[in-house]
């Protein structure tokens, strides 16, 4: 009898990245989950893999490297790496992340140490960073519990095999993988989705009205030929794929200097292992001019400074109270879970894939359709049990989007 663990691994393997016949696959993964790269490595095998290249990460052995290596490596990146991934997304490769990281580890570090490392190798990175976020290649993020993380998620368990147990359990239930049939449940899933994404297509709203009672009030804009998307996306060779697991999501594109109000966080940010807490927003024109956190507002701003993509936001997404993930009122620290409990906005990039047209303009082409272009693209959530939203055509008609947290 297959375990939950090869189970999940099974439907990363062929309904998050859909491996084709001799297609190669890279896995990106921290090193404390070896174990669950392996039982991937095999599924992929058996699935038609022509290769598995894994690329293994150590937060532990990079929070050295930040406070002990000579300051000017920050600003350097190694040919080797950006040659590993333009080739292999030539190779027209499948890459899988396994998102598990200590949401405090790099709390004692100094941001701007981060900042710069990030935006050299986003910089170095842009071709294959490209290809991914226009779908020419496909790609899934997923995670799997690593010791630390359950730790700060469950703080009251008595050992710490006792959090990782129930942090197995949380994903599991958020992925269906605690179901007896998995695939057929996340087909079942899709089928909903397109349904809320033919509702907003058909709409084509001008603008989405958010208010709730913890202070945002804002309205934003959307690109004109805008496209909602969500769940599971084709690539450019038609390989269709989800590129998160777990996703409750449909999102599109905000028009670049259409944003005006206030934007009040409802969900701690983990950004580089640091926790940004009770944090908010001010936007005029589409551009941040005030902001505040309570906690971890240097890293805050580190990541405002950017470029000035970074204060702007490139995404917009839907998500409902009353989903699977959010029901489990867990706080996961980890952008992948904790965006999928709640409605939530992204500052800096957007996807190309969400305008008409998109994947073949230019990027000034998409900054001149209203799309906004940046080094970053930070997920941030909004959501509420009171979250309201009105969606506002470009006759003016306005339509109940979301009401009491959940689509209206």
């Amino acid at each position: 009898m297959r375990s939950n663990e090869e189970k999940y691994a099974e439907l990363l393997v062929n309904i998050g990245v859909n491996i084709q016949k001799n297609q190669t696959l890279v896995i990106n993964c921290p090193v404390e989950c070896a174990h669950f790269a392996r039982v991937v490595t095999i599924k992929a095998y058996e699935a038609g893999a022509r290769e598995v290249l894994v690329n293994w990460n150590d937060e532990k052995l990079t929070k050295i490297r930040y406070n002990m290596a000579n300051d000017e490596v920050f600003d350097e990146v190694y040919d080797w790496e950006t040659n590993f991934f333009n080739t292999t997304a030539d190779m027209d490769a499948a890459y899988l992340r396994i998102s598990a990281s200590d949401p405090q580890i790099m709390k004692d570090v100094d941001p701007k140490k981060i900042s710069r490392q990030n935006k050299v190798k986003t910089n170095a990175l842009k071709y294959y960073r490209s290809k991914l976020m226009s779908n020419q290649n496909v790609w899934c993020v997923a995670s799997i519990p690593t010791i630390p993380w359950a730790k700060k998620v469950f703080p009251g368990c008595k050992n710490n095999q006792e959090a990782v147990n129930k942090l197995w359990d949380a994903i599991f239930k958020a992925v269906r993988v605690d179901l007896d049939d998995p695939i057929k449940a996340w087909e079942e899933h899709q089928h909903r989705l397109r349904e809320k994404l033919n509702f907003m297509n058909s709409n084509s709203f001008k603008y989405l009205k958010y208010k709730n009672s913890i202070g945002t009030d804002v309205t934003v804009e959307l690109v004109q030929n805008h496209i909602w998307a969500g769940g599971g996306e084709e690539s450019s060779k038609g390989q269709y794929f989800i590129a998160n697991m777990p996703t409750e999501e449909i999102f599109t594109m905000p028009k670049l200097d259409g944003v005006n109000g206030k934007i009040v966080s409802s969900i701690p940010l983990n950004y580089n292992g640091n926790l940004i807490e009770d944090f908010s927003f001010t936007f005029k024109d589409g551009t941040v001019v005030d902001f505040d956190a309570k906690k971890g507002y240097d890293v805050l701003k580190e990541l405002l400074d950017t470029d000035n993509g970074a204060k702007r936001l490139g995404e917009v997404a839907l998500v409902p109270y009353d989903s699977p993930i959010s029901n489990q009122k867990i706080l996961f620290f980890n952008t992948l879970f904790d965006e999928n409990a709640s409605c939530h906005f992204a500052l800096g990039k957007a996807y190309p894939i969400n305008i008409k047209g998109g994947t073949t303009m230019s990027p000034s082409e998409l900054q001149s359709a209203g799309g906004n272009d940046s080094l970053v693209h930070v997920d941030f959530m909004v959501g509420t049990d009171d979250l309201e939203i009105i969606g506002i055509k470009e006759n003016g008609d306005k339509v109940p989007v979301f009401k009491n947290g959940n689509f209206a």
